[in-house]
């Protein structure tokens, strides 16, 4: 017989446990997502994976929210966070700070993501757009690479947080998350 196990038997950490533990070097930027949802969904997949932070850029809703919170699950207060009103004094400081930074985006030079090779000695950015018009225009020109995930379908893009969460699996496995 199989059984689910209780929250005891998962032997979570605690918030304050998660603030001292080493985190993957790869930081989460939201680039003008209008969902409070995606937002959450992507601060709980940041937890999960222990990212390092999430930077929330131009109209991303900000917490705290009662519908960033519904997806979240707390996840706002264990993942580190900040918000800068302009990408790119965001992808500037991030590239000052030595982060490779990496656009999620179907573009004229973007690689599959079963393509991409994700170096363990180096440091991510991962930029995720909105949820119409992807990443900003103004944006592109000044992102090192981009990755795109293989759709097979009649859809051309996945929801954001989805999106999100895919990215961060395969960069939290080559990143040494064990």
């Amino acid at each position: 017989m199989v059984n689910k196990l209780k929250l005891e038997e998962l032997n979570r950490i605690d918030v304050e446990t998660f603030k001292k533990v080493e985190k993957i070097p790869l930081v989460v930027v939201l680039d003008n997502i209008r969902s409070m949802h995606n937002v959450g969904a992507t601060f709980r997949t940041a937890d999960a994976f222990l990212v390092e932070k999430i930077i929330l850029c131009g109209i991303t809703p900000q917490p705290p929210h009662r519908e960033i919170h519904k997806a979240a699950l707390g996840a706002t207060e264990s993942v580190d966070w900040s918000y800068e009103a302009d990408i790119n004094i965001t992808i500037d400081d991030l590239k000052s700070q030595g982060f490779d930074v990496v656009g999620i985006e179907q573009t004229t030079n973007s690689t599959m993501i079963t393509d991409f090779k994700i170096d363990n000695s180096k440091k991510y950015a991962i930029i995720l757009g909105n949820e119409v018009e992807g990443i900003s225009d103004e944006a592109l020109q000044n992102i090192d690479s981009f990755i795109e995930i293989p759709q097979l379908g009649t859809k051309h893009s996945l929801n954001v947080s989805v999106c999100g969460g895919i990215v961060m699996w395969e960069f939290a496995k080559a990143l040494g998350i064990k």
